[in-house]
């Protein structure tokens, strides 16, 4: 059977049925000259090859995760407690070491919290600026309340303990290790120490960092067995402890604190430095 399309004729019934007789084959090619000019064929475009370009699959990056406090940067080392008769003291130096360059060198790592409490802090600077804000805020509200409640040394010992635990847990630690000294409710001098990993224990010396290994026995050997000491000679043994740091531990610095609290005062010594006596390098072969 043939069509014919009307001269002039674009009536849309021609344009419907062209697409069935072309599938079909019995079309007069002859009589679809002028109509098949007027249809948009897609073989006289323009080709665009970047409609054909293969991207790959649309698959959004995989989230790796959280490592901005896997490692600390600019870290401070070792911090010295003990007790004596009637409150306790700490010491630490400042040095704030950026890997193995000793770049901040007046930064404090002793703080007071409030007239019952004291705090040092070992690792990662940042990490105790973050929780030093909150503890301040922590004080300011309790401030505000007004209700003759007072935070003691056990209880920011303990908070300290979860917060740190509860970031480890989440697996984004604070990179910190604490020692807090103070009274307890009794009045008794408290000492105690928590990490980065919410481990925590009390005693009546405490050092953290290197000088865990250098001090220690130091303190032992005047405390252990002892009766309690004065105040006088616990500055004098943090002093000697602070010298052997300096002298051995390669992040310590000859600046340090004492921070001193006794019932009703806080003192912190912000101004002492060690006198180091290099005269027997020439012991060493590596200054001969």
């Amino acid at each position: 059977m043939m069509w014919k399309i009307p001269e002039g004729g674009h009536s849309p019934l021609v344009f419907i049925k062209i697409p069935m007789f072309l599938c079909c084959g019995h079309l007069d090619f002859k009589h679809l000259t002028s109509t098949m000019d007027l249809m948009p064929l897609q073989a006289s475009q323009p080709f665009d090859p970047s409609k054909y370009r293969y991207t790959g699959p649309n698959v959004q990056p995989r989230q790796l995760p959280n490592t901005r406090s896997q490692a600390p940067i600019t870290t401070g080392t070792s911090v010295i407690g003990l007790q004596f008769d009637g409150g306790v003291m700490i010491a630490a130096d400042k040095l704030g070491s950026y890997g193995s360059l000793a770049r901040y060198q007046n930064i404090g790592r002793l703080m007071r919290v409030n007239d019952h409490v004291i705090l040092g802090c070992t690792g990662d600077y940042a990490d105790f600026q973050f929780l030093r804000d909150i503890i301040d805020q922590k004080m300011i509200d309790e401030e505000c309340l007004d209700d003759g409640i007072v935070t003691r040394a056990p209880a920011l010992h303990c908070w300290l303990t979860r917060v740190l635990y509860n970031r480890r847990s989440r697996f984004d630690p604070l990179w910190t290790t604490f020692v807090v000294g103070g009274l307890d409710d009794d009045g008794k001098p408290f000492l105690g120490f928590v990490d980065k990993l919410g481990t925590a224990y009390t005693a009546p010396q405490i050092v953290s960092g290197m000088g865990g290994h250098l001090a220690t026995p130091l303190l032992r050997e005047k405390m252990e067995g002892q009766p309690p000491l004065s105040e006088e000679a616990a500055r004098e043994l943090l002093i000697r402890c602070m010298t052997v740091c300096y002298y051995r531990d390669c992040r310590a610095f000859s600046k340090f604190q004492i921070a001193t609290l006794k019932a009703g005062s806080i003192k912190i010594e912000d101004d002492l430095e060690v006198k180091g006596d290099w005269e027997v390098a020439h012991f060493s072969k590596e200054h001969a």
